[in-house]
């Protein structure tokens, strides 16, 4: 199964696990992690320009072999278009809101830096309809509606996998690891 996959992407609802399941898989198989969160994002929460984003989005999945996380449709048609496999983590949203309350508590309190040197705070996290909370309960309804169509258009060149609970994606790791 290692070489059939050589360009991963891992989509899902925000705090679903995209980013640690891609840092894992990166690392079992020894390519590159690309975080697109760290492509679109500048210092003081300003989004990338469109044409700086995609450009970079390019640069970074250039490569042979990468394992990439995120959703920005600004930039699928890039990230899909080279990609040969997507893992989709389909969790029920209460899931991943819990693991998203846990990630960006700790992340406030302990005022870990992400991207160009941003800090997740309380205002941004849970107030009005632009915060973190209110993106990943609209997003997740949106992923649900549009992905399986999305993801059967291409699956003439790719791979998809979707995994709804945990336990899935740690048996899928573990028989990847075989």
């Amino acid at each position: 199964m290692k070489l059939q996959m050589q360009r991963i992407v891992v989509i899902g609802t925000s705090g679903s696990g995209k980013t640690t399941l891609a840092r894992r898989l990166a690392h079992l198989l020894g390519y590159p992690h690309v975080e697109l969160d760290a492509l679109h994002w500048e210092a003081n929460w300003v989004e990338a320009q469109l044409e700086i984003f995609r450009e970079r989005v390019t640069r970074a999945l250039a490569g042979e072999c990468w394992v990439m996380d995120g959703n920005y449709s600004k930039a699928r048609d890039i990230a899909w278009g080279r990609a040969d496999t997507i893992i989709w983590l389909d969790f029920p949203l209460a899931l991943s809101l819990w693991r998203l309350l846990r990630r960006t508590m700790r992340r406030i309190f302990l005022r870990e830096r992400l991207w160009n040197g941003n800090r997740e705070s309380l205002r941004g996290a849970f107030i009005g309809r632009e915060s973190l909370f209110a993106w990943a309960i609209t997003s997740h309804a949106r992923h649900q509606r549009d992905y399986p169509g999305l993801l059967k258009e291409q699956s003439a060149h790719l791979h998809a996998t979707r995994l709804k609970t945990p336990a899935e994606v740690e048996a899928w790791v573990k028989n990847l690891e075989t």
